[in-house]
């Protein structure tokens, strides 16, 4: 198993998607700084401020499913199948295992740079600081959250199998769909990936939903489609 993680891993960390994801993440990083903690107003709560060092899930959720699907698109995935002699499925748990370890990396940097420029800004704004513990939550969920969107996007990319479809799907259900249903129901909503990642990743507060209850949420919904698409992968044609 060991071999394959690493032969995935040079993989997922040596292709031009993984640095355009980067320079992606960092950019909204820079710009959600600005837009909350700057262009917004007043911040005088701490859910406000708590906003503005957020993350954006979505970016590596799409990161996992293009990098996977891509594999299909490409025929890549057979070579590596037969060159590692592992079951399928395996196989697949390699892949999304580096997904994961890589999503990892990439979340850190982005709420490094989501700190190191926000939290300047957010001690000109009124009301009460953050404090360490704030920040350390924040910064946990926005972790997880990247991590578990990484993987998310990883099992549905081999689900999927198509980095166009995946990708246009999702961005209609994250950018058009959810917004339109969250004013009407908000409690349905937020047990979905995109609103449970929402929440985890403070993007989106004062709803019907903790921010522990959404981790939970998203890891259910994270498990159940990466143990189908193990399921689907050791049963289906790889070629």
């Amino acid at each position: 198993m060991s071999h394959l993680l690493r032969g995935e891993l040079i993989k997922t960390v040596t292709t031009r998607t993984v640095l355009g994801f980067a320079v992606g993440g960092v950019a909204f990083a820079v710009l959600n700084v600005l837009v909350i903690a700057v262009w917004s107003g007043r911040l005088d709560k701490i859910p406000e401020k708590e906003e503005a060092l957020s993350a954006l899930p979505v970016l590596l959720l799409l990161w996992g499913l293009v990098g996977t699907a891509g594999e299909y698109r490409h025929r890549t995935a057979a070579p590596a199948a037969l060159v590692g002699r592992r079951d399928r499925g395996v196989v697949l748990s390699a892949r999304i295992a580096a997904y994961a370890l890589t999503g990892l990396l990439l979340g850190t940097l982005t709420t490094m740079v989501s700190l190191g420029l926000g939290l300047p800004l957010l001690g000109h704004q009124p009301g009460p600081d953050l404090t360490s513990g704030d920040v350390g939550a924040v910064v946990a969920g926005d972790l997880v959250a990247f991590v578990l969107s990484a993987i998310l996007g990883a099992a549905l990319g081999a689900l999927i199998r198509s980095p166009v479809l995946g990708v246009v799907v999702l961005l209609i259900v994250n950018f058009a769909v959810v917004p339109a249903l969250s004013d009407v129901w908000e409690s349905g909503i937020n047990l979905t990936p995109f609103g449970a990642a929402g929440i985890l990743s403070r993007m989106t507060h004062d709803t019907t939903l903790s921010v522990a209850s959404a981790g939970w949420v998203l890891a259910a919904w994270t498990l159940a489609i990466t143990l189908l698409a193990v399921v689907v992968e050791r049963r289906r044609d790889l070629a």
